[in-house]
């Protein structure tokens, strides 16, 4: 059985989503970063990492996300099968890759980003990431205007993709998303989701 390799509050979510979206059988394995049970599947010890029956692994949630889309084309999760839908679904999944989940990193690490180890140089990290984070969130908000979901075919990994990401910035944004209505309903419409709900208690541990 396909094995999906998660931590709780990590981008795993998304293709744990994704998972119970398309609706075949899988297996959700909770782990810690750089646990030996992690290490000893993926040896970056991150997650997501995806294993599937033979032992095949893949890494980056963007690519699971690609993978498990093109694997189960019944879902229509992969945002439409013309060329530039093709190009769109990957467009977006590099836009939360590349520019928001990298955004977060000042927030979440600071001490990467300063040799001052003060709380005053530490704070100016985490202020500068999240001026990062609401960049690209004002992005997102525009492309929403009059949308139900971020590509044009509908529901979509790449929803999901957003998923956590939203989540964080609900918590680590001073305004949390007051100044993004769009984007706030579009978490709600994902959060309201059947299958996303029985994820987040499991991923809860309730």
């Amino acid at each position: 059985m396909p094995t999906l390799y998660f931590a709780v509050g990590a981008c795993s979510l998304a293709p744990h989503i994704v998972l119970e979206w398309i609706g075949a059988p899988y297996q959700a394995v909770k782990v810690q970063y750089g646990s030996d049970d992690l290490l000893s599947v993926n040896p970056a010890g991150a997650v997501p990492t995806f294993r599937e029956d033979d032992g095949w692994t893949l890494t980056q949630c963007g690519a699971i996300l690609d993978y498990l889309a093109a694997k189960h084309p019944e879902s229509r999760l992969s945002g439409g099968g013309s060329l530039r839908a093709w190009a769109e679904a990957h467009r977006w999944s590099a836009f939360f890759t590349s520019d928001v989940h990298a955004a977060f990193w000042p927030i979440f690490m600071p001490n990467r980003y300063t040799a001052d180890d003060s709380a005053a140089a530490r704070q100016a990290v985490v202020e500068a990431g999240q001026k990062l984070v609401a960049k690209q969130f004002a992005v997102l908000e525009r492309h929403l205007n009059g949308r139900d979901y971020i590509l044009d075919a509908g529901r979509s990994v790449i929803d999901a993709y957003s998923f956590p990401m939203i989540r964080w910035a609900m918590k680590l944004l001073p305004g949390g998303l007051a100044e993004y209505p769009n984007v706030q309903v579009l978490h709600d419409r994902v959060a309201a989701d059947v299958a996303v709900q029985r994820v987040l208690l499991r991923e809860s541990g309730k």
